[in-house]
């Protein structure tokens, strides 16, 4: 078996374009000295590649990484692993033991921590953390949990952050010291890893990626899906995702596209870093692409999809000057382009959205912006009571009276254009944060730290 078809197996698994089953059931067909463009023809042949050329884009990716070595784990050995592990109970947290690690070998090792990254994920938490000189903990329902006493060695951190990375994939985190990319253990456990090194040693962060993707209703949005449903009807304009880091964004953003995935025949464009959560194609074209991978940045691959023909344009974070101005541009040219940003309400990201360009093109940016914005979501997770996490949003839906104050740049009006507009579908946190505390889903605690308004906060139950 070549370290090309192993590569393929591995890409195809991790993006959800074939499972380790149809690998498995090709590698029983084939002749023992098939090629890569063997298994490649044959995952077209027998229908379960549709996508042509985004096959060819993977077996590139995969003669490319087969020139440094095999991939971190054998793709065909997960279905044998997959049905092992069924048969016995699967480890726990507590069963992968920190201060033994010296003693093991790095493929047991990496079993072990394999088995720990999907303990965490069962466990139901959200982000695993190991870093060199403090001990290991979790993140659940916001909270830190530390999983064990063992501090962590400089060394201990580097070998076990980096025992999951392919020879290509080390090699850019010795240089760079920042490393981020998405570890795909099979198809129900995905994994958005963030390695760095800080002046302990090396650090790792890893954010469990939901096996399924969840609808806007399982979210939190059931009271809102007709106006989020009337902004994903157009077929151009520019829809925003806010909140701060860990506030579930990305799962939404996923949640939107599925929900126009199964709605629309388009093609639709994601640019991500990295690729989180896989979209299968439905009644849409999805081609999903990474920084990093795939494109050199979030600009490079916005200035190209334009020439891709795109219906809709994912980005995955709206982070500078020509990102956003590329992305204000193609929502004016006939496209949906929705992205996300890091800030905690309407105000705020029409701020940040506008403030990015100079002086000189304020005038002409917020005439564009008035015409092209759809809306805002703005989203923030609260802890609930009784345990697990509860959304609160705001939404701004672009109306005659809020494209007039951004056109005229009087921000001060915004929250009261807001609060008169809930027939078109509007709502402001404060009040999304009091109707959870009315419900008794969130504590009193919880609702007055979360609202802004003094007058609001006085009512709270």
């Amino acid at each position: 078996m070549t370290n090309e078809i192993l590569w393929l197996a591995h890409l195809c698994i991790g993006k959800g374009v074939a499972s380790a089953a149809h690998f498995e059931k090709l590698r029983a067909s084939l002749p023992a000295g098939a090629e890569l463009i063997d298994y490649a023809q044959r995952l077209i042949d027998d229908g379960i590649v549709e996508d042509v050329e985004r096959l060819e884009k993977l077996a590139e990716e995969a003669m490319a990484q087969a020139q440094e070595g095999p991939p971190p784990e054998d793709p065909f050995a997960q279905k044998v692993r997959a049905s092992h592990e069924e048969i016995r109970e699967a480890p726990g947290i507590s069963d992968f033991h920190f201060e033994s690690m010296a003693s093991l070998g790095n493929e047991e090792l990496a079993q072990g921590f394999r088995h720990l990254l999907r303990a965490v994920a069962r466990d139901g938490a959200s982000d695993l953390h190991l870093s060199a000189g403090a001990s290991p903990f979790i993140r659940k329902h916001r909270s830190i949990q530390h999983i064990s006493t063992h501090l962590l060695t400089a060394e201990e951190s580097m070998r076990l952050n980096t025992l999951l990375l392919s020879p290509a994939q080390q090699r850019i985190f010795r240089e760079k010291q920042d490393f981020d990319y998405a570890l795909a253990l099979d198809l129900g456990n995905r994994y958005r890893v963030n390695l760095m090194v800080h002046k302990e040693g090396a650090a790792g962060a890893y954010r469990m990626v939901p096996a399924t993707i969840p609808t806007l209703e399982q979210l939190g949005y059931a009271d809102h899906i007709a106006t989020l449903d009337k902004l994903l009807s157009y077929h151009n304009g520019l829809i925003l995702v806010t909140g701060p880091v860990g506030a579930g964004k990305t799962t939404t953003l996923a949640s939107m596209v599925s929900r126009l995935n199964a709605a629309r025949q388009d093609h639709i464009i994601t640019v991500e870093d990295p690729i989180e959560i896989v979209q299968a194609a439905k009644g849409c074209n999805v081609t999903q692409r990474e920084v990093g991978v795939h494109t050199q940045t979030f600009f490079s691959a916005l200035k190209g999809a334009l020439r891709e023909d795109p219906d809709v344009i994912v980005i995955g974070e709206l982070r500078d000057l020509e990102t956003i101005e590329m992305a204000i541009t193609a929502s004016e040219t006939g496209h949906l382009v929705i992205g996300t940003m890091h800030t905690s309400d309407a105000a705020t990201t029409l701020n940040r959205l506008l403030d990015v360009f100079p002086p000189s093109q304020q005038t002409q940016i917020r005439a564009s912006v008035a015409e092209s914005l759809r809306g805002i979501l703005c989203q923030r997770l609260l802890p609930a009571e009784g345990g697990g996490l509860v959304l609160a949003c705001e939404i701004l839906v672009n109306n005659t009276a809020i494209a007039n104050l951004i056109r005229e740049n009087k921000p001060t009006g915004l929250r009261n254009t807001m609060e008169t507009g809930l027939r078109d579908g509007m709502c402001i946190m404060d009040n999304a944060v009091f109707a959870l505390r009315e419900k008794g889903l969130i504590s009193r605690a919880t609702a007055h730290t979360n609202i802004q308004s003094r007058v609001v906060r006085a009512k709270l139950p």
